[in-house]
């Protein structure tokens, strides 16, 4: 009998039709393989039912954080819901498949290692992962809007109801600290979010500006404090394995077309989660 895997995978963006060919060939290597998906689904409800419906019908568990194209509201999308609403939406439609989402129980994974407790995040930036010689967040966005390396959340992801983004991120940080430090004790976690936990890993991006949407200084040490086994990420698309602090980080993500189909093999998705 082959054992079980904790798998992973993020950033499928399926409304591309060589990720979607992709996503309808993924299966379960076992009957109890579970599956972690951390964000960037697709921007259109319709496309992230119908994604996260496949896998949930394939694999075990189905895990899912959010990514900001989740968060979107497109005007094509028929669902018009803003901000909070659309995640609270995104929220109901997962439990309506069985997937498990940042607001349900942090399920247990019982590996080989021993049982590990599985956390998805939603966690959202603050602008404060800056540019070289910029001070503040909006001395950062007047260097990103300089350069035209601009996120597309400036236009569709709203914050509603909350003044802004990095506001919504604060609300979330604080919820969610409190939700990870009441977790059953004794076991390491999993945590499973959109955006790294901590800076390092955008040190690598082509242009640096964009690095203020991928992250909050505020989870630099949630991988030390929640006792993190391995920090599971995407949004960068430059899927790698690095360490910090002797924790590996594993960024997940398949990305766009144009980025991997150049790569001299396909993509080696989803990827083993080694607890």
């Amino acid at each position: 009998m082959t054992a079980p895997r904790l798998l992973a995978v993020s950033d499928l963006h399926v409304h591309h039709p060589e990720n979607r060919k992709i996503v309808e060939e993924l299966r379960p290597g076992a009957d109890r393989d579970w599956l972690l998906v951390a964000g960037d689904v697709g921007e259109l409800s319709t496309d992230i039912a119908w994604a996260l419906g496949l896998l949930a019908g394939r694999f075990a568990k189905v895990v899912w954080a959010p990514g900001n194209h989740e968060l979107w509201t497109p005007a094509r999308d028929p669902v018009r819901l803003r901000g909070e609403e659309r995640y609270r939406y995104l929220v109901e439609l997962c439990r309506d498949l069985g997937v498990v989402t940042p607001e349900d129980p942090y399920p247990v994974w019982e590996g080989a290692r021993g049982p590990v407790t599985v956390a998805p995040l939603f966690v959202l930036y603050d602008y404060t992962f800056r540019p070289e010689g910029a001070a503040t967040k909006e001395e950062a966005l007047r260097m990103a809007y300089e350069s035209g390396i601009v996120c597309t959340d400036e236009a569709l992801l709203h914050p509603d109801p909350h003044p802004s983004r990095d506001a919504w991120c604060a609300a979330r940080v604080e919820l969610t600290e409190a939700r990870l430090a009441a977790r059953p004790p004794g076991l390491p976690t999993v945590l499973v979010n959109h955006y790294p936990l901590v800076r390092e890993p955008t040190r690598v991006l082509r242009y640096p500006e964009f690095a203020q949407w991928c992250g909050t200084e505020r989870t630099a040490r949630w991988h030390l404090d929640y006792d993190a086994a391995v920090v599971v990420y995407g949004h960068l698309h430059i899927p790698r394995l690095t360490h910090y602090d002797g924790v590996p980080f594993m960024e997940v993500s398949l990305g766009y077309p144009r980025e991997w189909q150049p790569r001299p093999n396909p993509p080696a998705l989803p990827r083993v989660i080694d607890v």
